[in-house]
């Protein structure tokens, strides 16, 4: 497994934070706080993602691209996505299916 980065400063501005029904409701049926998500994947703690997609993300930091986090829930196996625009207007969470 790839050693997780996770540093204290963000590294990139979120935009505005939306979530959508079903990301909200797992995360609260999860015990997970949206904001402890935002955090890591603000800070470069990509989640679950495999390396190549680790470098894509790193690049995308520097590069104005899309950056996007997987997470898993650690009862359930289910996952939430969040995605930040290229353009850092908006920062989504949402689950695989609502993509």
């Amino acid at each position: 497994m790839p050693a997780i980065r996770h540093t204290s400063q963000q590294l990139f501005h979120a935009g505005i934070i939306v979530g959508t029904p079903g990301a909200i409701a797992l995360l609260e049926a999860s015990h997970i706080s949206p904001s402890e998500l935002l955090s890591r994947h603000l800070s470069g703690d990509w989640g679950t993602i495999d390396e190549e997609d680790r470098l894509e993300n790193d690049l995308a930091v520097a590069n104005g691209m899309r950056i996007m986090s997987v997470y898993e829930m650690p009862e359930s196996g289910e996952v939430v996505w969040i995605i930040t625009e290229c353009d850092r207007s908006v920062t989504t969470l949402l689950l695989p299916e609502e993509y």
